[in-house]
C-alpha cells in the first residue's frame, strides 16, 4: 500500500492513532491478543463441514477418510506457512488481495478481494440461516426471527470493537474445541473401559475389518477430497487478522504454526475415535457422525449436544464473515478497486460502510433463501466453495513470486520461511488443481464450477469500468516492475 493510499481513508487525512504503535499502518486498531488469535487458529479449522459434512464423506470413502484428512491437512499446513512467510515480510489487514495485488498484479488483487468477500457474504448467509434452523430444536420460532436476531447481534459486535469480536470468537472456537475434546475422550473410555451400548462392540479393528481401509477403493477416498478441502475452508482467515494482531511478529507465526496438531488431533484423532466405537457403515450421508455416534453409545443427549456445538458453529462462521467482509471491502477501496466509502472507520477502529454492507446483504440473502429456496441459490452457494480455494492459490503464487524477488535481493528476506518451498507450494497448487479435475467430475459439486466463469466476467467488466473512471488512481495502485 502506497503512503497516498493510506493517507486517503476517507476521513480527511490519515487516521489519528496512525503514528501510535497499537495502530496499524491501515489504521486498525492493534487489539487482537494472542489468546485470540490462537483461538480463531483452531476455530478456522473446525467449522460445519466436520460436524454434519463428514457423514457423507464417511459414507463415500469409509475408514480410509482419515488419511484423505491427513494428506489435504499437509496441504492446508503448507499453505499456511506460505501465509506466514508473506505475512512476516509484511503484515497487512487485507492479506490475500495485498499479496495479489503487488506480487501478480492489481487485476489479481481486484478478483482476490472481491472473491473472497463474496465467499464469506455467502457463507454468512448460509450459515445464518442454518443457524435459524438450529434454534427450531429447541424453539417454536419462525427462522427468519432467529436469523434476523443473529445477524443484528453479529453486526452489532463487529461494529463495536475488534477485541469484542475476538473475544466472542475465542468462546465460540472454545465450544467447538470442548466438544472434539469431550468426544474423543468419551471414546477412549469406551474403548479402554468398555462402557455404554457400543461398549461391547468397540474396537480399532473397525477401522479395516468392515471391507477394508479403502471399501470403495482408491477412487472413493479420491473423490471425498473436494468435500475434505470444503471442511478446511476459512482456515487462513487468521491472515486478515494480521493488520489488527498485538504483536503479528510472535503470534500469527505461533498460530499458523498449530496447523499440524490441530488437523491432527480435531479431525484425525476424532474420526479415528468415532470410526473405532462405531462401525463406518452405521453413518449415512444425511446424518452428523457425532449425532450417530452418541446414539449407538446409548446417549440420548447426544443429539441436543451436537445441535448446540453445530449452533455455535454456524454462528462463528457469521461472525468471521461480518469481520472479513469489512476488512476485504476496506482494503480494496484504499487501493481505488472499490467505492471510496467503503474507506470508513468508525471510532474503535471497524470499517462502518464496509461491514453494514455486507451484513445488508447477508439480511437480504436470507430473506430470498426462504421465499425462493431453489436452484438458483443453490448454484451461489456451490460458487462459494471454488472462491474459497481461490485465495488459497493466490496465497501460494503470490509466495512463490515474493520469494524469487527476495532471493535476488529485491525484497527482505522473510522472518518466518516456509519449510522445503518453493517445491511444498508448487506440491499444494497441483493438489488443489486435481481437487478442482474431481469437482468437475462430481454430479453434486460440478455446479461451482459453471458459476465461476460468470463471476470472473462480471469482474472483467466491473474492473475495465473502474480503470476507465480512475486511471490516476490505477497508476497509483500497480506495483512497481522490478
Amino acid at each position: 500500500m502506497t503512503s497516498a493510499q493510506i493517507d486517503d481513508q476517507g476521513q480527511g487525512g490519515p487516521h489519528p492513532a496512525a503514528a501510535d504503535t497499537t495502530t496499524s499502518a491501515e489504521g486498525y486498531r492493534r487489539a487482537l491478543g494472542a489468546r485470540q488469535i490462537q483461538m480463531i487458529a483452531i476455530g478456522g479449522a473446525i467449522g460445519t463441514g466436520l460436524f454434519l459434512g463428514a457423514g457423507k464423506a464417511i459414507a463415500k470413502a469409509g475408514p480410509s477418510l482419515v488419511l484423505a484428512y491427513a494428506v489435504a491437512g499437509l496441504v492446508i499446513f503448507f499453505i499456511m506457512r506460505a501465509l506466514g512467510e508473506l505475512l512476516m515480510y509484511r503484515p497487512v489487514s487485507g492479506s490475500f488481495s495485498e499479496y495479489a495485488r503487488e506480487f501478480v498484479g492489481p487485476f489479481a488483487g481486484f478478483v482476490t478481494g472481491w472473491t473472497y468477500w463474496l465467499f464469506w457474504v455467502v457463507t454468512g448467509i448460509t450459515e445464518v440461516t442454518a443457524a435459524a434452523q438450529y434454534m427450531t430444536y429447541w424453539f417454536a420460532v419462525p427462522p427468519w426471527v432467529s436469523a434476523l436476531g443473529f445477524t443484528i447481534v453479529l453486526y452489532g459486535v463487529n461494529l463495536i470493537s475488534v477485541k469484542l469480536f475476538g473475544e466472542l470468537e475465542f468462546w465460540f472456537s472454545m465450544v467447538k474445541v470442548t466438544a472434539i475434546v469431550g468426544m474423543i475422550l468419551i471414546c477412549a473410555g469406551i474403548l479402554t473401559l468398555g462402557f455404554s451400548d457400543a461398549g461391547d462392540t468397540a474396537s480399532v479393528t473397525h477401522l479395516w475389518s468392515d471391507g477394508g481401509f479403502f471399501p470403495h477403493g482408491i477412487k472413493g477416498t479420491l473423490m471425498t477430497l473436494q468435500i475434505v478441502m470444503f471442511a478446511f475452508l476459512a482456515v487462513e482467515l487468521v491472515g486478515v487478522t494480521a493488520g489488527e494482531s498485538k504483536d503479528p511478529a510472535t503470534v500469527l507465526p505461533r498460530a499458523i504454526n498449530t496447523v499440524p496438531w490441530r488437523i491432527a488431533v480435531f479431525y484425525v484423532g476424532a474420526l479415528v475415535m468415532i470410526l473405532s466405537v462405531v462401525p463406518w457403515t452405521a453413518f449415512s450421508p444425511g446424518v452428523s457422525p457425532f449425532v450417530e455416534a452418541f446414539r449407538k453409545m446409548g446417549l440420548g443427549i447426544g443429539a441436543g449436544i451436537v445441535n448446540f456445538v453445530v449452533l455455535t458453529a454456524a454462528l462463528s462462521s457469521c461472525n468471521s464473515g461480518m469481520y472479513s467482509t469489512g476488512r476485504m471491502l476496506r482494503d480494496l477501496a484504499l487501493n481505488g478497486q472499490g467505492p471510496k466509502l467503503f474507506t470508513r472507520l468508525t471510532r474503535g477502529g471497524t470499517p462502518l460502510v464496509g461491514t453494514t454492507f455486507s451484513a445488508a446483504l447477508m439480511l437480504a440473502g436470507v430473506w430470498i433463501n426462504y421465499r425462493w429456496p431453489g436452484d438458483a441459490f443453490t448454484y451461489v452457494v456451490s460458487f462459494a466453495t471454488i472462491s474459497g480455494m481461490w485465495a488459497w492459490i493466490m496465497i501460494l503464487v503470490s509466495q512463490l513470486r515474493y520469494r524469487r524477488l527476495a532471493a535476488r535481493g529485491l525484497l527482505p528476506q522473510s522472518s518466518f520461511r516456509a519449510p522445503g518451498a518453493p517445491y511444498t507450494s508448487v506440491f499444494a497448487l497441483v493438489f488443489i488443481a486435481a481437487v478442482v479435475v474431481m469437482m468437475g467430475i462430481d454430479e453434486d459439486t460440478r455446479i461451482s464450477l459453471y458459476c465461476a466463469p460468470l463471476w470472473a466476467l462480471i469482474l472483467g467488466v466491473a474492473y475495465l469500468v473502474l480503470r476507465s473512471r480512475d486511471p490516476e488512481r490505477r497508476a497509483a495502485a500497480a506495483p512497481t516492475k522490478r
